[in-house]
């Protein structure tokens, strides 16, 4: 039984951003065991014994389908998806050097290197196993880190409501290609909320669109970010934010939330 009710929370969270996509969750499991003791869990090659996926498409299957699915570093198309939630890098130097990345989104042996030292990647050799699931589900109570996602309007007012209260300046990065380690690779290693522009193959594999954005973080932040949306939505903000006009006297406008702009 879920300790808390994260049906309501996901709802919630659904409504004041406006998803076209179900928020959920990503656990990391020391015991591959415990993964598949799951309820309802899937397993990707259950169906097709030997497939190999990216986990941007097992990501995509819990946000766009509303499965639960678990996977081991066998599931996975390589060291690079593994990289990122400690399930296997390679044994010798392949997967630091980025050889494979030369040629293909990096000039030179050189600037591939400094994009694989460049990403956050969990602790190798812990995990032997992963879970999603929409949160709603409860089934992965809790989860390590909460994942949705939105357009850049919609993370903006998050993000406004992260701020609302113990106000902190966000910096984020862009490791480009593999940006996975932006978003849920960061979220697990520094424990705060990491968002990211999602890169090629998000798109191409895991069926993101041209319009999204990918937020990350521990789940008790989403308390946070949700209670700041909410008081700001009492001072009349909220998302989608209706447009003014380019043209109008703004000072209408503005003296709605600062009446000492009216004059």
């Amino acid at each position: 039984m879920a300790t808390r009710d994260w049906a309501a929370l996901a709802a919630e969270l659904e409504q004041l951003l406006r998803l076209r996509s179900l928020p959920f969750g990503m656990k990391l499991f020391e015991d591959r065991a415990a993964m598949e003791a799951i309820p309802r869990v899937r397993r990707p090659n259950a169906t097709s014994p030997g497939a190999v996926h990216t986990l941007d498409q097992i990501v995509a299957q819990a946000a766009r389908l509303g499965w639960t699915v678990g996977v081991t570093a066998e599931d996975l198309v390589g060291a690079q998806c593994r990289a990122v939630v400690g399930l296997g890098r390679a044994k010798d130097e392949s997967w630091r050097s980025g050889e494979h990345m030369k040629g293909v989104w990096f000039s030179t042996l050189a600037d591939a290197t400094a994009h694989q030292a460049a990403m956050h990647c969990v602790e190798d050799g812990r995990y032997a196993a992963l879970a999603v699931s929409p949160l709603a589900s409860g089934r992965l109570d809790p989860p390590d880190i909460a994942l949705f996602y939105a357009t850049p309007g919609a993370m903006m007012y998050f993000i406004n409501g992260l701020q609302w209260s113990g106000y902190r300046k966000f910096d984020w990065s862009v490791v480009g290609e593999s940006a996975c380690a932006d978003s849920w690779g960061r979220a697990l290693v520094r424990r705060e909320p990491s968002l990211s522009i999602p890169c090629f193959a998000e798109r191409r594999y895991g069926g993101v669109l041209d319009d999204e954005m990918l937020m990350a973080l521990p789940p008790e932040q989403l308390d946070q970010a949700i209670a700041g949306m909410r008081a700001l939505a009492k001072n009349g903000f909220r998302y989608p934010f209706p447009q003014y006009g380019i043209q109008q006297d703004v000072r209408a406008g503005m003296s709605v939330s600062y009446p000492s702009r009216a004059g």
